[in-house]
């Protein structure tokens, strides 16, 4: 069994960029998205899950709004509201990762 031989240093290492590895890219596009076509590219695929995000934002500052005006029905019933459509996100998050499984495959 040989011994393994010096490393003698390449290119310096550059914390900035991402590691170059033969064979292997980091991503399956071939120029960087902005964040506001990742976001409509991500949107276009899952549409549920900005729906779910925005209801459960809009139950919960309806629910604020209510708790602090005093209207206790009103805040509960939108305590449960968010409940629901957190619950809607996450469903719709998994079922997108499961359709996008499942594409993957074929």
């Amino acid at each position: 069994m040989a011994a393994p031989g010096p490393v003698t240093p390449g290119a310096l290492f550059e914390p900035a960029q991402p590691p170059v590895i033969e064979g292997f890219s980091p991503s399956i596009y071939s120029t960087q998205e902005s964040f506001k076509e990742k976001f409509l590219r991500k949107t276009r695929e899952n549409p549920m899950v900005p729906i779910g995000c925005l209801g459960t934002a809009a139950a919960l500052t309806y629910g604020l709004y209510c708790f602090h005006r005093g209207q206790s029905h009103h805040s509960q019933l939108m305590v449960h509201t968010r409940i629901a459509a957190q619950g809607f996100t996450v469903a719709a998050i998994l079922l997108g990762l499961a359709a996008s499984a499942m594409k993957s495959r074929s």
